[in-house]
């Protein structure tokens, strides 16, 4: 058989490894940050409708503007918003794809604060950008005069502000992004994947959005929405900013059956969004039960926990694997990350860890 290295890659590219989090078939799989609650009977009931009478007309090319959608999300995340300022995609990567195609590509170079989302590198590196690592401070914190110092240092054309941010669960203060907006060249990206499951008055970056024309909010489906399997991201920016996502877009690139199951489950918001309470309850049990096991958790605004004071990761993971319970080994020293799912998937977490051993 031909081997990678025998085809004629880009150089760049040799050498890596494509993204991906183990997949196993366990009856507890807390690994990926998945919503693992079922999408509620009534609102599936809606979509399939929706999709159904889709279907009848998929003979046609969809909607290039994707028109209801973009007024489902303009209505869902309010600040007045219009829908000309709205983008949307086959799941948040590739909308941050399609940022990084009109703003980044060869001879650029993207930014982000490290450790975060292990998918910028690989978006910027896919892109022809270069990638540029910033750090944090103390417990994961990123303060606003030292973000802007390293900003400004780096000069990059696009910039990664992970709010929450992932792996590590961190808020992000609205003084980081405007600090770092002012001292920016080029565009500032605040990642709002996990946005739904911060404290309820916690503000978004959308209130930022009004004469920064090069700041964006990218948020998704998968985790609030229990939409992971549908892959639909979206982001709210100035119309000049989407005018340019337009020129790297592939043509009607998202499907009409997405549109219409996305549509008719932000009609239904309220009942989906109902989950994530449910989901906060069992992340700040998950912190309560590991602080008890003597473990050292993160505080987290997102719908999974980072938690420290793991002596040997790999094989604590694997201890929880033979029990039956999938979590991430993510590479930080010493942690390991578990995403907060049901109740009883707390529980089964919890219990597993309970028959490891406390840590010392």
């Amino acid at each position: 058989m031909t081997s990678l290295d025998e085809l004629p890659l880009r150089d760049d590219l040799r050498g890596l490894t494509p993204y991906g989090a183990p997949q196993a078939p366990l009856p507890v799989a807390l690994n990926v940050n998945e919503n693992t609650h079922p999408v509620p009977d009534d609102v599936a009931a809606q979509i399939l409708e929706d999709v159904a009478a889709a279907l009848r007309e998929v003979n046609r090319y969809p909607d290039r503007e994707f028109t209801r959608l973009r007024e489902g999300f303009a209505n869902y995340l309010g600040h007045g918003l219009r829908p000309d300022q709205i983008w949307a995609g086959n799941g948040s990567n590739e909308v941050l794809q399609h940022i990084l195609q009109a703003f980044a590509g060869p001879g650029r170079t993207a930014f982000g604060f490290a450790p975060t989302y292990s998918m910028y590198p690989l978006l910027a590196q896919g892109t022809g950008a270069r990638w540029i690592a910033g750090t944090r401070g103390d417990d994961y914190r990123i303060d606003p005069q030292d973000a802007a110092d390293q900003v400004a240092a780096a000069d990059p054309d696009v910039v990664f502000l992970c709010a929450p941010n992932n792996p590590t669960g961190t808020p992000l203060g609205l003084d980081v992004v405007e600090a770092v907006y002012e001292v920016a060249r080029g565009v500032v990206i605040v990642d709002e994947a996990y946005h739904e499951f911060a404290p309820k008055d916690a503000p978004s970056a959308l209130t930022l959005l009004d004469g920064r024309p090069r700041l964006c909010v990218s948020r998704t489906m998968s985790k609030a929405f229990a939409f992971a399997g549908a892959r639909v991201g979206y982001l709210a920016a100035d119309p000049a900013f989407i005018d340019a996502l337009r020129l790297v877009r592939l043509p009607y690139h998202l499907s009409a059956l997405t549109q219409a199951a996305a549509t008719a489950a932000l009609r239904n918001a309220d009942v989906m969004l109902r989950m994530v309470d449910d989901i906060v309850v069992q992340r700040d049990r998950i912190t309560a039960g590991l602080t008890e096991l003597g473990y050292l958790p993160h505080e987290s605004w997102s719908n999974f926990v980072l938690f420290g004071g793991v002596d040997d990761p790999h094989t604590t993971w694997r201890a929880l694997y033979d029990r039956g319970v999938l979590i991430r080994d993510i590479g930080i020293q010493g942690h390991l990350r578990v995403s907060a799912g049901t109740e009883a998937e707390t529980t089964a977490f919890l219990d597993a860890m309970a028959s490891i051993g406390s840590a010392v």
